[in-house]
């Protein structure tokens, strides 16, 4: 039995412990348990490292991933003849190869 101050940091280790690591049942839909599973082999993960992944990045508030950038690119070019750009029924027909 430990006596001293070595008992009060090992209880508070064990306590710690249960704080970081706690154990619940959950129910995840088959779908997203096998896409889940499938990814977690594919990265060399276990299924707790990505739930408690997926579970970060959901409660911080941040999006997973970046958000999507829009390439803009720019084309020189001139109107065709005959082309009106206020009448776009025939600008979509011309676009669309129908005139």
């Amino acid at each position: 039995m430990l006596r001293g101050p070595h008992r009060l940091d090992l209880h508070l280790c064990a306590y710690d412990r249960m704080l970081i690591c706690m154990r619940t049942t959950i129910e995840i839909p088959d779908e997203i348990f096998r896409r889940a599973k499938r990814k977690a082999a594919e990265e060399g993960l276990t299924l707790r490292e990505i739930v408690g992944a997926a579970l970060r990045a959901y409660l911080s508030g941040r999006p997973a991933r970046g958000g999507y950038r829009l390439k803009w690119r720019t084309e020189r070019g001139k109107i065709q003849p005959g082309v009106n750009l206020d009448d776009r029924d025939t600008l979509f027909d011309l676009m669309g190869g129908r005139r």
